[in-house]
């Protein structure tokens, strides 16, 4: 350690499984935009790939559940998006950035189980691999003001859900 610069991260944090299963979701949802397909089935595609070939790896869970939520969720997480960026567009925007903020704000939205500063960080790091070098300040910014809503989106959400049992009443 003590050869590495003071302004370097130690590369340990890239290599959780989450971060993995994050980048994978990137992936996948830039390629589904790219092909101009539907994600939720191109993650079924690529589950069902790596079922047959072994040289193939396999799709995480929770990239599933990444990938699958913003395809559910793909207008709404959109619009807050758009609804944060100034003198930009959607469409606008670098494919992989699209996907990176995606991902985080779906995750801001319904993954209670993900810190907002985890998801934020995460997103950031993801724009700094795969993106340009102004892309981890832009996601940043982007997230740091969708951060301040998200914590009334879930508890919105939350109540919105009715118990199983009270459906009947």
């Amino acid at each position: 350690m003590a050869d590495q610069p003071a302004d370097k991260k130690p590369a340990y944090k890239k290599l959780g499984a989450r971060h993995k299963a994050r980048r994978r979701a990137v992936d996948l949802l830039f390629e589904a935009e790219a092909r101009d397909v539907d994600p939720a089935v191109l993650a079924d595609e690529r589950v069902d790939l790596a079922g047959r070939d072994q040289a193939v790896a396999p799709v995480h869970p929770y990239t599933r559940t990444l990938v699958d939520g913003v395809a559910d969720d793909l207008d709404r997480v959109d619009g807050t998006i758009e609804s944060y960026l100034q003198d930009w567009t959607l469409s606008r925007l670098p494919a992989v950035d699209r996907a990176i903020l995606r991902i985080a704000v779906w995750e801001l939205f319904h993954a209670p189980d993900v810190p907002p500063v985890v998801a934020v960080d995460e997103a950031v790091e993801l724009a700094k691999e795969l993106s340009t070098d102004d892309s981890p300040g832009f996601v940043n910014g982007v997230l740091g003001k969708v951060v301040l809503v998200a914590e009334q989106v879930r508890a919105a959400a939350a109540a919105t859900r009715a118990p199983r049992g009270d459906a009947t009443n």
